[in-house]
């Protein structure tokens, strides 16, 4: 008897969001090998929020609530997590019910402020965490130039033009033509612009009202490098006009 697995990226792109600023998102890539409680301290360095009291809801591409992420040794992977969902960081201590409106606001120069020594800031700064670790730090930004490298040498091996196949986890394969091969300005790092051959995608070449290529409503879409395979991919014959 044969078996089979299934192959998944190392890496899950996803939105944040937090209560103490609603109207701010923040997209960034992460590894599916950390566990939640390393995940946690990666969104107080984006969010601020501290790991020790914060909720963390998972939401689907629809905003339709998935799961809380709760388990600290439990892998990120292990979730129901995919690509373009939306992570939203409640930090329970600083929630309140109370209507402060009315209450005058305490305000501090950046300056005063980094002569404080009793600061959230000054207690990272002396234990040397988040961005005040150096090496931490420095091994991160590593990281991600060679997640950036991967990902152009990934986009190099696309020319427009070319015949493809789509892969992307959990999703049936499609196929396509490369229409588009870059950078753009709706999310960080390197897409491929692709037509389908079926109306499977979610626009017709532009997205946020900028043009990458032009293609029929609902027949583009935009794709990472590592899910697109060129080759030899002829159209397949759908015969939607053969007569039953």
């Amino acid at each position: 008897m044969s078996s089979c697995s299934v192959i998944t990226s190392d890496f899950v792109n996803l939105s944040i969001t937090n209560s103490g600023q609603e109207s701010s998102c923040i997209e960034r890539r992460f590894q599916k090998s950390i566990t939640i409680d390393e995940f946690k301290g990666k969104l107080e360095l984006l969010t601020g929020g501290n790991p020790a009291t914060m909720t963390v809801e998972v939401y689907d591409k629809n905003d339709k609530f998935v799961c809380r992420l709760e388990e600290g040794q439990r892998l990120l992977g292990s979730y129901p997590i995919d690509d373009e969902m939306r992570i939203h960081v409640i930090d329970n201590f600083s929630c309140t019910t109370e209507d402060l409106s009315h209450v005058k606001k305490f305000e501090i120069s950046e300056e005063e402020y980094a002569k404080k020594t009793d600061t959230v800031k000054a207690f990272l700064e002396k234990n040397k965490l988040g961005k005040y670790n150096e090496k931490d730090m420095k091994k991160k930004a590593e990281e991600k130039k060679l997640e950036e490298e991967a990902e152009e040498s990934l986009a190099g091996l696309c020319k427009v033009g070319d015949r493809c196949e789509i892969s992307i986890p959990n999703q049936p394969r499609r196929r396509a033509t490369i229409l588009y091969v870059g950078k753009t300005e709706f999310k960080e790092g390197w897409w491929i612009g692709v037509k389908y051959d079926e109306p499977l995608g979610k626009n017709d070449g532009s997205v946020g009202g900028k043009r990458y290529f032009e293609c029929a409503p609902k027949y583009g879409g935009f794709v990472k490098p590592m899910y697109v395979k060129v080759g030899d991919f002829p159209e397949e014959d759908f015969n939607l006009d053969e007569e039953l």
